[in-house]
């Protein structure tokens, strides 16, 4: 629960009438480097999905076309591989699900 605490100024002993709506913005940061240079390539965005990750290897291929570039990615959802399109220089490293019982 999120709650906002303000002060209004209105006139003495008018109860004051105010609309609020709390509102979040968030900026998300794709980011790949090189371990090797530490080169990096960084793309701020407004969200996260599997279209714009998919855009994001897109424009991530076409930084320095000539390499050939191993992304290690998560579990995330939206790191789905269904369906998108990934460049020819670019290849998918997934972290192995580990489920301990």
């Amino acid at each position: 629960m999120m709650n906002h605490l303000g002060k209004y100024l209105t006139a003495s002993g008018v109860k004051p009438i105010v609309t609020y709506q709390h509102i979040f913005k968030t900026t998300y940061l794709y980011g790949s480097y090189s371990p090797i240079n530490g080169d990096c390539f960084v793309w701020e965005i407004n969200g996260v999905d599997t279209k714009i990750f998919e855009a994001y290897l897109k424009e991530f291929s076409l930084y320095k076309p000539k390499e050939y570039k191993i992304v290690v990615i998560d579990n995330a959802g939206f790191h789905s591989t269904k369906n998108i399109e990934i460049p020819e220089n670019i290849h998918l490293l997934r972290i192995p699900l580990i489920i301990q019982s």
